[in-house]
């Protein structure tokens, strides 16, 4: 039966782990030498070795009497709101499918679940998937269901900051994975320096203090956390809005799987595009799975989170807007891809495209 697990992982980028998991799931991408996948396949993913598919097979028996594995990239939160909203409504039983969610936490290398096959699907984002090709891990993107990264920093009202260039020369709190992020983008664009960064540690207080500060944050949280402790409303600046353009809550599993289980692919994919729509409806079933799984999470936080996702097209502007929910397209990764390389946090000879397939959305760009 679907379910949800209280259990705790410990959530940690994986990025300086990447190379230990190069043999998971068939090795490293095959590409051509002008960077083009070599040809087309009768696979949607390249294919494996004939050894690998063989142990595949075997694995994919035993599993098909298991739920699916969903692990998220943080405590429950109504950012996750649609996959809980699919476990609690049937949906995914209605697709013939047993889901188990599994809460990420403060500490969690998703990868390393994927690689030891703890999880069947884990969520991300395009810099993951993109440090993940370059690492030569073998994970495929399949949906994207935030189309406008939530993260944004936040400033004092009444101090002059009304722009996002006004922030240039003031202190910012950041954490360290902003280095390989959105960071290299705000000093490329608007002139950031590295000496203004400050390490931020999950605490408000520093950027509190500091009127003349400001402090990273997503815009479905942070704001309301200031608000709470603060006593005030931040100035906001969605960094989605200025230029930023990775997608965010992206569905991540590993090619072998994606070929070994297609259809399930699918029917997962297909189902979290409703749980998402009916979570926007009424959220009351998928809250009461989240708060479930995380207690600390409040009634009050759920319902500005959600109405933050909808005012700010969190999940339906971009190509969503005309793809529907989850939608990805080439021409968005390309970009992306080659605004990486300018910045210098991506190689230049990757091919995107085995970052990423479409073959499992419901609406495909060309």
């Amino acid at each position: 039966m679907s379910g949800t697990t209280g259990e705790r992982w410990p959530r940690r980028r994986f990025l300086a782990n990447g190379a230990a998991l190069l043999a998971v799931g068939g090795g490293s991408p095959t590409q051509g030498e002008s960077g083009e996948p070599r040809g087309k396949t009768t696979s949607l993913l390249h294919p494996l070795t004939s050894s690998l598919r063989k142990d595949s097979i075997q694995v994919a028996r035993a599993e098909r009497s298991r739920p699916l594995r969903l692990v998220t990239n943080w405590y429950a939160e109504a950012e996750h709101g649609g996959f809980y909203q699919a476990l609690a409504t049937g949906i995914y039983a209605d697709y013939g499918l047993q889901v188990e969610i599994r809460m990420g936490g403060a500490a969690v290398n998703v990868l390393q679940l994927l690689a030891g096959g703890a999880a069947d699907f884990v969520l991300g984002s395009s810099p993951d998937a993109l440090a993940a090709l370059q690492a030569g891990i073998p994970l495929v993107t399949v949906a994207a269901f935030f189309q406008k990264d939530p993260q944004c920093l936040l400033a004092h009202p009444g101090v002059g900051i009304e722009r996002l260039e006004d922030l240039r020369g003031k202190p910012i709190w950041v954490s360290p994975g902003a280095n390989l992020t959105y960071w290299p983008f705000l000093r490329a664009k608007f002139g950031f320096s590295d000496e203004q960064k400050r390490p931020y540690n999950l605490s408000l207080t520093p950027f509190l203090l500091d009127k003349y500060s400001a402090q990273q944050g997503y815009v479905t949280a942070e704001p309301f956390r200031v608000r709470q402790e603060g006593g005030f409303d931040p100035v906001v600046f969605l960094l989605a809005d200025y230029g930023y353009s990775p997608y965010a809550t992206t569905l991540e599993t590993t090619r072998r799987f994606a070929e070994d289980h297609p259809e399930q692919v699918q029917k997962f994919v297909a189902a979290s595009i409703q749980g998402w729509h009916s979570y926007l409806e009424d959220p009351r079933p998928g809250n009461r799975l989240i708060r479930q799984d995380n207690p600390n999470m409040s009634e009050a936080l759920l319902a500005y989170s959600r109405q933050a996702l909808k005012d700010y097209g969190i999940l339906t502007s971009g190509d969503a807007a005309t793809l529907g929910i989850g939608a990805m397209t080439h021409q968005r990764w390309q970009t992306y891809f080659q605004e990486m390389v300018a910045l210098g946090t991506a190689e230049a000879n990757l091919d995107v495209r085995q970052a990423y397939t479409l073959d499992f959305l419901p609406n495909r760009s060309a």
